[in-house]
């Protein structure tokens, strides 16, 4: 069997990351080529829900969700790339594959590799590339289950936490002013940051000090 793992998550400062891992037979490659899987950006929200249902109905797979107070936890020990490399390497122990295929995390793709390859239990082989989830229908795959099951978890952390505000939550990534704005008034408001907020973001503590500042 070959694996791919991928990521969803890994950048915002509200929600869980969610690492994905998919096994299948070499020659089931072309099952995942039919059924549309590709790079899980360049497909519509309804698109990804109906192939991430396919890939869990027929294949193997695994999925981890690591919450934002336990990214905070491990982000006092570890990089956020050792991390991930952790996570894919936990995911991966699940089940053996003859070959793993994984998105690299950084800029050095070898680097990233052997922090994969330093949690993991099996010898193997390691293909570890930038835009693996473009390159490898595979990881694809993994990235379509992962980036299905984040938005998820997003939308149900939105639906709790906009009751409270009455404004949307947004996306939850720093590059989203409604993400920004909704965290700054929930800080005005009650003097500490929504749940379910990575602490460890720099972010956070840029919205804290403008409050000091005013």
């Amino acid at each position: 069997m070959i694996c791919g793992i991928d990521e969803a998550g890994r950048g915002p400062v509200i929600g869980p990351m969610v690492v994905a891992g998919v096994w299948i037979e070499e020659e089931d490659e072309e099952k995942l080529l039919g059924a549309g899987v590709k790079d899980s950006k360049k497909l519509t929200p309804s698109k990804r829900e109906k192939i991430a249902s396919y890939i869990r109905d027929n294949f193997v797979h695994e999925i981890v969700v690591i919450e934002a107070r336990d990214i905070d936890d491990l982000r006092k020990t570890l990089t956020i790339n050792e991390l991930e490399a952790y996570v894919f390497a936990k995911v991966a122990n699940k089940n053996f594959a003859k070959v793993y295929f994984i998105d690299s995390a950084g800029n050095d793709s070898k680097e990233f590799g052997e922090m994969f390859k330093k949690n993991l239990k099996y010898d193997c082989e390691i293909v570890c590339e930038h835009k693996a989830d473009e390159k490898y229908a595979v990881c694809s795959a993994a990235s379509i289950v992962a980036k299905v099951e984040r938005d998820r978890q997003i939308k149900k952390i939105s639906e709790e936490l906009e009751k409270v505000l009455n404004k949307p939550l947004g996306s939850g990534y720093p590059s989203d002013e409604k993400t920004i704005e909704f965290i700054r008034e929930w800080f005005n408001r009650f003097n500490k940051f929504p749940p379910y907020t990575r602490k460890s973001w720099k972010t956070l503590e840029k919205i804290k000090q403008k409050k000091l500042e005013v």
